[in-house]
Formats: C-alpha cells, structure tokens, sequence
C-alpha cells in the first residue's frame, strides 16, 4: 500500500529498487543476520547483482560514479532501500556520508586513494566522534586529543560506537587539538586514521539491546599519522561533523520510513487473515485504531520528510526542517512497529518476522545523530528566534 504519490520521474527506478528489496535483500536476511561468510558472500553476490542492473550508489554524486538523484527524489529510493538495514549495503548507500565528506574536505591524496573505492564498495569507512566518559549530547567535552609532533599527529584517547571499525579501511577521528580556541566548538579537528596504523586497538564490540551490529570501542594509543591527513583546515572538526550529520539525519529518517511501511504492511497482513473471539482481527476497533494511528503517523513524517529535502535542493541548510523529522521520524518508527508487534502478539516477539530485530533498531533512533532532547531543544530556539524577528 503506496501512502503517498511517486512522482512519475522517479517511478520506475522506485519499482526497480522495491522489487530488488523485496524479492532478494528481505529474503536473505536470515543468512545476512546470521554473519560469518555465508553472510559475506551473499552480501557480496547481492552488491554484484545492483551494479549490474544499474541500482548502485544512486544517491552520491554523478561526478564520483553514482546515480547523482537530487534529495527531493532520493526520498522516494531511500525509503524503499530501508525497509532492511541491509539495503544501504547491498544497494552501495553505506558510505554516502563519509564520500561527501572527503570530496568537500579531504587532500587529493586522500580523494585520490580512498573516493572511488568508497563508491565502488570496495572498502569501508567509519567515523569516531562519541566517546566513553563523555556526554554525546555535548560533544564540546571530548577528551580525545591530536598533538602535532613535528610533522605527525600523535593521538591518545578512546572512543567507541565506532561502526564498522573492524572491516573499515580508515576512521575520521574528531580529537581536541587546539589548547586556546577563539570559541569551545573551534577546539577540535578531524584526522583521518588508517586502521592499520599502530596504535589503533579495538578493544571490544559493543552489542545494542542484544544486537550484535559491528559498533566498536577502540583505543588510540599514542597513534602516528602524517600532518596531511588533517580533514579540513584544523578547528573546523564541528563544521565537518554538522556538514556530514545534517544530510546523515535526513538519510535516516528517508530509511525510517521505509522501516515504517514495512511493519504498517505486515500489521494489516495479520489482521486480514487472524481471527479472535470468532471474527477477523481487523472487524476489532482497537485494531483499527493501531491502523489509523500507523497510517496517520507515516504520512505525516513522510510530508515532514520531503519538505527537508526540498528545502534542501534549495540550497538550503534546514536546520529546523532536520532537526524537527529527526525527532517525529524516530518516534513514528517506534510507535508503528510496536503496533505490528502488539497485532502480532507472542509471535511478533520471535525470530520469525523482522519486527523484533526492527523494533530494537528502532529504539536506537532516538539517541543516535543526537538524543531527542538536544534537537527538541535546539528546533525550538531556532523556531522562537524566527517568531521574534
């Protein structure tokens, strides 16, 4: 059940995208799910199968080799790409945030070595900002520090929900280089690590809700790296990550939708075919409610969602925008899978359907890229600060 209308010049790669989600990434998520390299090679026989058929890295820009769609239509793909968490992978979306950052800030050198191969799928990123013994929501407090010795970086600290870490070729490290900053966000710069650079330790994968989903703690213990591989021009570490958060936030809530309509169709599956009490589960009011509830929350994050991106072919920053679907978006996401799982009952809370793994996915929405509260907060002084002028 389609809830809003698909611009006819999106249509047909939509379909195409659906058809690939539903019919070969949903099917294979158990093996995917289970890891080990069962998982590697399906993961990688799907990666084959989208280059081929023209459905790979649609969202980065034409000039790095991919499809180049404007935000405004990229909603309409994103969506159908997240109605599995392995459809970013398989569709080769996975390192869109970390192309765009090193295509504005990186040297050539690193353009060079790491662009193509981080549009083609052929290595990964990943990205180390949170930290152990600091407050995510106030980023200002980092502890991780970059010293200049010579012409090396010498960083010590430790940070962690680092994805992908143990596959990635290298991590943009956000660490505390400058001792007299001008204001407390201009303390920081992004340098970028190899993994493989001594001194880089994992220490430990960290599961969320029992999930095992590659977030890892690792320590920088006295890691050397060229002054060149400076992201950006140093102190500018807080514009780098808004630049690759903002456009990341969007990303999630396009996902968070295809995520939504994902549930919302399983959900009116069960009450189609599920009797109680000697009538359709469906004929229940308190059903239908879960129904209403689900449809009224996904098209409104929907229209939400694609105001933001026409706001944002437009050049514009949509902080408001963002900050507002980031909030309603990861709330919608909840609140709809746990109505499928309630419809579905004890079933809904087994291995047998999506809906568990979905639903603590979902959990983890309201606190990554920023906790509710911040955005809630920041979205409503910018509001007010438009009302008074």
């Amino acid at each position: 059940m389609m809830l809003f209308p698909v611009p006819d010049r999106v249509r047909d790669i939509r379909d195409a995208v659906h058809a690939f989600m539903t019919q070969r990434v949903e099917p294979a998520e158990p093996v995917l799910n289970a890891g080990g390299q069962q998982s590697r090679d399906l993961l990688a026989d799907l990666q084959r199968q989208a280059k081929k058929e023209g459905l790979w890295a649609l969202g980065h820009p034409e000039e790095l080799g991919g499809g180049g769609m404007p935000f405004l239509d990229y909603v309409f793909v994103n969506e159908v790409q997240g109605r599995s968490e392995w459809g970013q992978l398989a569709l080769g979306t996975f390192t869109l945030q970390d192309s765009l950052m090193l295509h504005k800030y990186a040297s050539p050198r690193w353009r060079e070595r790491y662009l193509a191969p981080l549009v083609a799928g052929e290595v990964s990123p990943s990205f180390a900002m949170t930290e152990p013994s600091v407050a995510g929501s106030d980023p200002t407090g980092i502890q991780t520090t970059a010293e200049l010795d010579g012409d090396e970086w010498v960083i010590r600290g430790r940070k962690w929900f680092t994805t992908g870490a143990a596959d990635a070729a290298y991590t943009t490290v956000m660490c505390r280089t400058e001792k007299d900053p001008p204001s407390p966000h201009r303390a920081f710069s992004m340098i970028i690590v190899p993994t493989d650079t001594p001194g880089y330790r994992i220490v430990r994968e960290t599961p969320v809700l029992g999930l095992h989903g590659g977030h890892y703690e690792v320590a920088y213990e006295d890691v050397r790296v060229p002054a060149d591989n400076l992201l950006g021009p140093r102190g500018h570490g807080f514009v780098i990550a808004q630049d690759r958060l903002g456009p990341g936030r969007i990303f999630h809530c396009m996902r968070w939708l295809g995520q939504a309509q994902r549930a919302f169709e399983l959900m009116c599956d069960r009450l189609g075919v599920r009797t109680a009490f000697g009538e359709p589960l469906s004929d229940k009011q308190l059903m239908q409610k879960h129904v209403f509830d689900s449809y009224a929350e996904i098209q409104a994050a929907r229209l939400l969602t694609l105001q933001a991106a026409e706001r944002i072919d437009a050049g514009d920053q949509a902080r408001i925008e963002i900050g507002t679907i980031k909030v309603v978006g990861a709330r919608m996401l909840h609140n709809v899978i746990d109505r499928a799982i309630q419809v579905y009952g004890a079933a809904g809370l087994t291995d047998d359907l999506p809906l568990s793994r979905m639903y603590r996915h979902a959990r983890e929405g309201r606190i990554y890229d920023g906790p509710d509260e911040v955005h809630i907060q920041s979205t409503a002084r910018r509001i007010l600060k438009a009302a008074t002028r």
